[in-house]
């Protein structure tokens, strides 16, 4: 829990400066980010004003993937529509059911947009801004008739108006119901009901422009704070996209893997490491923005035997995977014998497009509470990859047929 915690934090505290949180609670918009690198995609800022429309608390928000406000009659297909998003990489901007803390639906606009690293184009972060759907529609039943109440979606200024016609229609067949907000407040249990909330509700011109315009303010807020650590970020991605730049949806794939491994890319210069798990992390100590980019040789230190070095890097100019025991540091420069196995990762195709290599720290195997062997964690471990990346290859090159 804790080096969850810490990667919560690391998420901001690498690429902003201290001062961004201050500033993004004086909006007074709902909205959250998230981050994509993270195991689990979970939100990592959350607005004083999305936790009052949600009536969570900050606690019971961070570190938790945005799924978690949908409920039985959030629409499927919109789902897939965000999700498709995130992997693609693009801005949407599409209507959706929610649901409060309380169980209450709602629905809101959802505009959501990357945010991308400047000097890689690597996309750091996901902006998400809500937008209480305030559209008034006109239903009948519950003694309505003609006279038709109109109701805000997000159930305010109802209650009123419901309840004492629905008093004085207690034998009626049809009965408005506002989610199960009636039942609470009132103990209409019993009633058979239905407000529609299932039903498709677009957002108005006005409601999309204060998305939108809620949606730059916040951009240009992360802007700003990331020019002072010298990290930037920007909201279209400024730079090609070329070898090293994995997708989001690779990314969010290889993060529902929970072992310590790394992914290198041979294409590049120097065999840099371009996605590290966040078990990799937590048993080396380092953070995400100091591995990534780097050879894997930088956990090597002074006694490290450079022989084991060698038929490293042997097998890869082979094309072989290999198993060593190899002595590393970890950013404490506290040393552990590492049980390392590295495979060449191909695609679809045949050809290689990445090494894996799994980490497993020796003086942890007797912890192991399932019994397996590190032969069998590290195969686990690299097969998993390898279904992550098939799968991709396979869907792109499908997608372009």
């Amino acid at each position: 829990m804790e080096s969850q915690l810490g990667l919560l934090e690391q998420s901001f505290n690498a690429r902003y400066s201290i001062w961004v949180r201050e500033v993004l609670n004086e909006m007074p918009d709902s909205f959250t980010i998230t981050d994509p690198c993270i195991s689990g995609h979970p939100i990592v800022f959350a607005s004083r004003g999305f936790l009052k429309m949600s009536g969570y608390s900050k606690d019971e928000v961070i570190g938790k993937n945005g799924r978690v406000f949908q409920g039985p009659n959030t629409n499927r297909r919109s789902v897939m529509e965000i999700r498709e998003a995130i992997r693609g990489e693009r801005n949407i901007q599409i209507s959706i059911l929610n649901y409060r803390k309380d169980g209450t639906p709602f629905w809101m606009l959802f505009h959501m947009c990357p945010v991308f690293g400047k000097e890689d184009g690597r996309v750091i972060h996901f902006v998400a801004v809500q937008v209480p759907i305030l559209r008034r529609k006109r239903f009948s039943g519950c003694g309505f008739g003609g006279n038709g109440v109109n109701l805000c979606e997000d159930g305010s200024g109802f209650r009123e108006q419901v309840l004492g016609s629905c008093r004085r229609e207690v034998c009626s067949d049809s009965v408005v119901e506002l989610g199960h907000v009636l039942a609470i407040d009132v103990g209409l249990d019993s009633y058979d009901t239905e407000l529609g909330f299932d039903d498709p509700c677009e957002a108005s011109d006005v409601e999309k422009q204060k998305a939108a315009s809620a949606m730059k303010d916040i951009l240009s807020v992360l802007t700003h704070y990331s020019e002072l650590t010298g990290r930037l970020v920007c909201g279209k991605r400024c730079c090609s996209a070329g070898r090293g730049l994995l997708s989001s949806s690779l990314t969010l794939s290889l993060g529902r893997i929970k072992q310590s491994f790394v992914l290198t890319d041979p294409h590049l210069p120097d065999m840099p490491i371009v996605y590290a798990s966040d078990a990799f992390l937590k048993l080396t100590g380092y953070a995400r923005h100091e591995v990534l980019g780097n050879n894997c040789r930088f956990l090597s230190g002074v006694d490290t035997d450079f022989s084991t070095i060698f038929q490293i890097k042997e097998s890869i100019q082979t094309e072989q995977a290999c198993t060593v025991r190899i002595l590393n540091y970890r950013k404490d420069r506290s040393s552990f014998w590492n049980l390392l196995h590295i495979s060449p990762v191909r695609n679809a195709t045949g050809k290689i497009d990445y090494y894996v290599g799994v980490q497993i720290d020796e003086s942890c195997m007797n912890q192991e509470k399932h019994g397996r062997s590190p032969k069998m964690m590290q195969r686990d471990a690299v097969g998993a990859v390898k279904v992550a990346i098939r799968s991709l290859s396979i869907g792109a090159g499908t997608s372009m047929s």
